[in-house]
């Protein structure tokens, strides 16, 4: 039997796409800044950000996953993240989300408050680039995804967070759910949960709450 081959990884540059949907007028405005679901786009995720703004007075900014493939319709969509690798990822879309907040703040004209908001897979890279933003981050909205590992550590210094679950919710179950509360209540973080009858999906009740939750942050 062949000894097992080293395995190695090597930086490298390649290129992510954003979606900018910003309000009528010079500005300056706030933003808020999303992260898609799993085998979604940022076209898609757009959309969403729409519904929680309607009166379109956010800069909205949807990242797409720097990972795409083809959907068995040959729809081009994407991802995060797979476990392999699963580190360096956490750095690369880390990194990646730095160099969107920076584009933005060099290309339009931007205020405070920034609020990150993620869906699904996507709600672990809102905690993280909500974390790795520091004070410049007024809060996160995460809907159906659970709060990563390397975010709980550092918990203490999240801020303002709305937690999003589907009752019938097969990805972010209920027994998730109340570990990330417990996790967060340990490290004395703000947060606030809306559950509600559906799955995993943009709940009208859970849009109404975030719009209403948004609204609300400090300008």
């Amino acid at each position: 039997m062949s000894a097992a081959p080293a395995v190695h990884t090597v930086a490298t540059g390649t290129h992510g796409r954003y979606l900018v949907d910003a309000p009528a007028g010079a500005g300056p405005w706030p933003v808020l800044m999303g992260f898609h679901g799993y085998a979604e786009t940022a076209a898609i995720h757009l959309d969403e950000l729409a519904r929680l703004d309607p009166a379109h007075a956010w800069l909205r900014v949807s990242v797409q996953g720097l990972h795409r493939f083809y959907t068995r319709a040959q729809d081009v969509v994407a991802s995060w993240m797979t476990r392999e690798d699963r580190a360096l990822a956490v750095a690369d879309n880390l990194a990646y989300a730095a160099a969107v907040r920076a584009a933005i703040a060099r290309d339009y004209a931007t205020q405070a408050p920034l609020v990150m908001v993620g869906f699904s897979q996507g709600a672990a890279q809102a905690y993280r680039a909500g974390l790795a933003a520091g004070a410049a981050c007024a809060g996160i909205i995460a809907l159906g995804g659970d709060l990563p590992p390397d975010v709980a550590a550092g918990a203490a210094a999240l801020p303002p967070v709305l937690i999003g679950r589907g009752h019938d919710d097969p990805w972010y179950s209920a027994s998730q759910l109340a570990e990330d509360c417990a996790r967060l209540t340990a490290a004395g973080a703000p947060f606030a949960v809306c559950q509600f009858d559906g799955a995993h999906e943009w709940g009208d009740v859970f849009v109404q709450a975030a719009a209403a939750w948004l609204a609300a942050r400090p300008r």
